[in-house]
């Protein structure tokens, strides 16, 4: 399987990528559980994910 695009050749603790978590806004850095996801991650941990926002229902 080939490496993720967006990960540095090394991986060290002072040269982790970070995102922005879209339920909390706050920043969350790479982990290795998420080694060959980290491109569909979205969320910092589980709590973000259960209460991430909803589609807004069409008014009709």
């Amino acid at each position: 399987m080939p490496p993720a695009s967006n990960l540095p050749a090394k991986l060290t603790k002072g040269n982790l990528p970070t995102k922005i978590c879209l339920t909390c806004g706050r920043p969350f850095e790479y982990r290795k559980k998420w080694r060959n996801s980290w491109d569909e991650v979205k969320y910092c941990g589980e709590k973000c994910q259960r209460n991430r926002l909803k589609a807004a229902p069409a008014v009709g």
